[in-house]
């Protein structure tokens, strides 16, 4: 059986050795260990410290396209050269790769498809309050789309089957955590969370450039994952409130039609035209977001399958 450990990178000379350091070689029930760094565009010496490091691959963008198209290519390269089980941890050592053996252990029994390390966020210093808080509030959100109990979705150390990685897709282009666990849920696979502990802060958080952007993009890809995976709930909740509105108005402007005064309460009737169209429209969105979220299943379905066939035939990595 063979692992190998994920890292995506993007300028990362500086902490890549001391993460490189701490990956382990010899992981129980695992028989082959190997290390592939994902060179997301680097303009430093990452490449160089990655391979005197003694890593075993390196693909490489040659533009940067981002954590979640680093990790799309890694699990890809993974793919090709064979994996059973595939690690992704990252590249300023922020988790303790000492934990990768319990990381891996539940997927190597054939317990579950995806494990996630679950980090003591109320006891990490260098989170401001407010990232804990959005911390909490995406996995809440990912809790209620994908019907897991996943404490820490965020967390980028994760380990998942060959199996589990071929069914995964990534489409938002700020990061990969949140939307794969949901996927592996709707998709019924078994996922897991074990404690794992974090080491001290190398450097500031490339996903953080700002307290207000994080906010605003992480409160964007929580509205896209309801959009995207609870689209009936996410246009007819709100559809039917504002229907239910437009029926109070409208029964407010009957009532007084029969007590004689409906003349000065026209406005009540416009209103409610309006509130009954938009909340009817609203509805309407989520029955065709519905018909293509059943759509998109089967085309995933079919992708899986041509999948297995292109990954049983592979040969090396692709270069992006």
């Amino acid at each position: 059986m063979k692992l190998i450990i994920q890292i995506p990178c993007l300028n990362e000379a500086d902490t890549l050795a001391i993460a490189l350091a701490e990956l382990p070689r010899d992981v129980p029930g695992i028989d082959v260990v190997e290390w592939l760094i994902v060179d997301d565009g680097s303009t430093d010496a990452t490449v160089d410290v990655a391979r005197a490091a003694g890593v075993d691959h390196v693909v490489s963008h040659k533009s940067n396209l981002g954590l979640a198209s680093a990790f799309k290519t890694g699990i890809d390269a993974c793919l090709r050269l064979g994996a059973d089980v595939i690690v992704n941890t990252d590249a300023d050592n922020q988790y303790c790769a000492q934990d990768i053996p319990a990381l891996v252990a539940p997927v190597v029994a054939g317990d579950a498809d995806m494990v996630i390390g679950e980090r003591p966020i109320s006891g990490i210093d260098h989170f401001s309050p407010i990232k804990k808080t959005l911390q909490r509030l995406g996995s809440w959100a990912v809790r209620v789309a994908s019907k897991t109990d996943v404490p820490d979705a965020p967390s980028g150390f994760r380990a998942m089957s060959r199996d589990a990685a071929m069914r995964l897709n990534v489409f938002n282009t700020y990061t990969y955590t949140l939307e794969t666990i949901i996927q592996a849920g709707q998709k019924g696979m078994s996922i897991i969370s074990v404690p794992v502990r974090v080491n001290d802060d190398l450097r500031p958080s490339r996903l953080v450039k700002s307290i207000p952007s994080y906010v605003r993009r992480s409160m964007l890809t929580i509205i896209r994952i309801f959009m995207t995976y609870k689209p009936m709930k996410f246009f007819m909740v709100p559809g039917l409130f504002v229907i239910s509105f437009g029926i109070i108005t409208g029964l407010r402007y009957l009532y007084f039609v029969a007590i004689g005064q409906g003349g000065g309460h026209v406005q009540s009737v416009i209103l409610t035209a309006v509130l009954l169209l938009v909340g009817f429209q609203l509805a309407l969105f989520g029955l065709i977001a519905e018909l293509f979220s059943a759509n998109r299943k089967v085309l995933e379905d079919i992708q899986y399958r041509v999948r297995r066939a292109d990954y049983e035939h592979a040969e090396e990595p692709l270069t992006r």
